[in-house]
């Protein structure tokens, strides 16, 4: 399944839920991405390639004069620096580079509409300030929705026109709902692919269906309140323990020779395979979960700490790194924000919701009388109640105390605050 989120926003904000009406609750516009590999010809390749460079210049050079011009820019023009005035030396400058001017000028008028949105989200808070595009990494490039063209050739093939390109074929692997609003060309280690934004008009039914709780994990990749478990493909770790061999491999080579480029390569497609499964194995089980159930509740668990590295500083260095940096990778070989992204804008498109509680001491805490004692996670896959002598899998016992947490009051002797409560058990 290649169905990605828009700019990796989730669905939720997108999504505007009308007031019920009989039986259903009407959507206005979803936003979906509809991803295919194309296939290009030697020419058509080599063209990707300069559009790509030459939209990589155009924004390494706004970053440049936004990072270390900007003063003398707003002195001597008395302008400030942004989206327009950039877009308006950028005309000079395809005036005067017939190269530059030979690549659509609306690709390179998306790369500074990114620079700039990259650069008001640093100014916001919520972003690192913007690094530079760099070869190999950023080959990509977008047009507008309106200068696209799609048309079927085949049951399995299409064709879509791009600006100064021609019409390039690609895999037609599923229909393309909508109206495109912008398609992304990117270059990626199995080869060049193109994305397709589209806004689609929907209705999504009422949604009755019963809620969920679901833990997260490693072991067992989601654990349900129901009792069942999903597993992550087995191929997660062949593929990193075929990654990491190969970097070995990659460190013996000769920095700027031809095995060392053909490694790095190897590297990167073996990465692209592990993020395909990844990916295909989080669309399969969202998808499946979001048509079962109409509330999700999740875990609001703060990924971003949990992965922290444990090396400390030299004058305090941290204990047990290495198995620090194996749980860290398992934790984010499972992908479990992208879980939550594409959880979210699937229940929404069918009606239900996602909700989230405080995870703290959920795997402690029994769920049939409330007891949150550490002791009583016996083992990674055991708890056995130390008062009341309750046994289920953990991971199970978590997820039922994930969805009481939502829609039932705490039970007395339930503690969430300050780290889990040791209790004595109490006598048989």
């Amino acid at each position: 399944m290649d169905m990605q989120v828009v700019n990796n926003m989730p669905s939720c904000s997108m999504i505007h839920v009308a007031a019920p009406q009989a039986n259903c609750y009407v959507c206005n516009m979803i936003n979906r991405g509809f991803r295919y590999k194309l296939a290009p010809t030697g020419e058509q390749e080599e063209q990707f390639r300069q559009f790509a460079g030459v939209c990589r210049l155009v924004c390494n050079l706004a970053l440049e004069q936004r990072r270390d011009w900007y003063r003398q820019y707003e002195a001597n023009t008395d302008n400030r620096l942004n989206y327009v005035s950039q877009a308006r030396e950028l005309t000079a400058l395809r005036a005067e580079y017939d190269w530059i001017g030979a690549v659509s000028q609306t690709c390179q008028q998306q790369a500074l509409r990114d620079l700039d949105r990259a650069c008001s989200n640093f100014f916001k808070g919520i972003a690192r300030y913007p690094l530079p595009r760099k070869k190999g990494i950023n080959d990509t490039f977008r047009f507008q929705g309106r200068e696209v063209e799609v048309r079927k050739l085949s049951s399995k093939w299409s064709a879509v026109r791009l600006p100064k390109i021609g019409w390039v074929k690609f895999r037609d692997t599923r229909p393309l709902r909508g109206v495109v609003k912008n398609a992304t060309v990117v270059l990626t280690p199995p080869g060049w692919h193109i994305s397709f934004s589209c806004e689609i008009e929907h209705t999504a039914p009422a949604n009755n269906n019963p809620s969920v709780g679901i833990d997260r994990g490693i072991a067992n990749a989601l654990a349900l309140s129901t009792g069942e478990m999903i597993v992550a493909p087995a191929s997660y770790a062949r593929l990193d323990r075929q990654r990491r061999k190969a970097q070995r491999v990659l460190a013996r080579r000769k920095r700027g020779s031809r095995n060392y480029a053909r490694q790095r390569k190897r590297i990167a497609a073996l990465a692209a395979r592990s993020g395909h499964i990844r990916r295909d194995f989080l669309h399969r089980a969202s998808t499946h979960i979001a048509r079962r159930f109409g509330v999700v509740v999740l875990e609001d668990l703060k990924i971003v700490n949990m992965t922290t590295t444990a090396k400390g500083t030299m004058e305090e260095p941290g204990r047990n790194v290495r198995q620090k940096a194996g749980l860290n990778r398992s934790i984010l070989e499972q992908g479990w924000k992208m879980f939550a992204t594409l959880l979210d804008y699937k229940l929404t498109e069918h009606g239900g919701h996602l909700a989230s509680v405080n995870p703290a001491c959920t795997s402690q805490t029994c769920s049939a009388c409330g007891t949150t004692d550490r002791q009583s996670r016996e083992s990674q896959a055991s708890f056995v109640c130390q008062s009341c002598g309750f046994k289920s899998h953990a991971d199970t016992n978590a997820a039922v105390n994930i969805l009481r947490r939502w829609n039932t009051p705490l039970l007395p002797v339930e503690v969430l605050v300050g780290g889990p409560a040791k209790q004595e058990p109490t006598a048989a």
